[in-house]
């Protein structure tokens, strides 16, 4: 049986996203939040990324999913066998990571492509799935995602630093405003949205009472992996698991958050690699 149905496979390949409303149970949900907020290693780990007015984004990145529950979340049949349903292809972790966009203080996202990122680390194609779990709802006050609709079709843009993030050129992403639809993905607890690697997307900042953490999941295609070494992975099988693992691992006090770290700030150089002026 399929993991996605036709009208979300359809509004992937036509829209470049889809949402999987209550994709995870409100226990699910407050076990992963749980864990989190309490988290030390995960609050040590985090990483800001200014985003060109002053304020700044927190993330925390791991490579490797691990057996934990934010492993379980990665690994999980409901997620993995959904993504690679829209691969056509083996999928593996690529990394995941937590956006914690704390209450008041979390800024924004430019507007970017994923693949304008990950393009510069030696993948060939755009063969790649970010699935977005939302950790707290999310709103329009809160900074939740913003897309355009049906921008991925424009294939990967150029990218230019922004502060200390990767934004796609301004020219074109202001003709792409006039082009494509914009969405605000306000989602609650336990949503979730797909989204294409050359989707249009960003955040506003968070000037709420409400914080807005999110989990991020990205896949990349077996067959795409990177031709050059990076601070992501190249090709490791991911072992999928049954849905309830989630909960029997989020019941293990002692393992839940066990998971190794990426220490961004001198590994990922994704972003500081583009030139600071478009290409052409």
């Amino acid at each position: 049986m399929p993991a996605l149905s036709e009208q979300q496979a359809h509004s992937y390949e036509h829209d470049g996203f889809f949402f999987a409303r209550n994709l995870f149970s409100a226990d699910e949900i407050s076990l992963l939040r749980e864990t989190a907020i309490n988290d030390h290693a995960m609050d040590q780990a985090a990483s800001s990324r200014d985003d060109g007015t002053g304020a700044s984004v927190r993330l925390s990145l791991w490579n490797h999913p691990g057996d934990g529950i934010y492993g379980m979340f990665a690994r999980c049949r409901r997620v993995v066998d959904a993504v690679e349903q829209l691969l056509h292809d083996e999928a593996y972790h690529y990394h995941s990571k937590m956006i914690l966009k704390d209450a008041k203080v979390g800024g924004a996202w430019a507007w970017h492509q994923d693949y304008g990122y990950w393009y510069q680390n030696g993948l060939l194609f755009p063969d790649l799935c970010s699935v977005m779990i939302a950790v707290d709802t999310a709103t329009v006050q809160n900074g939740c995602l913003q897309v355009l609709q049906g921008s991925h079709r424009m294939g990967r843009v150029n990218h230019v630093l922004s502060g200390e993030q990767a934004g796609a050129d301004l020219e074109r992403v202001e003709h792409a405003k006039q082009t494509f639809p914009l969405v605000q993905c306000e989602m609650t607890a336990g949503d979730a949205v797909f989204f294409h690697p050359n989707l249009l997307h960003a955040s506003a900042a968070n000037r709420s009472e409400d914080p807005r953490w999110a989990l991020i999941c990205c896949y990349n295609a077996r067959n795409n992996k990177p031709y050059k070494q990076s601070h992501h992975p190249s090709y490791t099988k991911l072992h999928k698991v049954d849905d309830d693992m989630i909960m029997r691992a989020g019941n293990n006090d002692a393992e839940r958050a066990r998971v190794e770290f990426a220490n961004l700030d001198s590994d990922d150089r994704s972003a500081t690699t583009l030139s600071d002026r478009p290409e052409g």
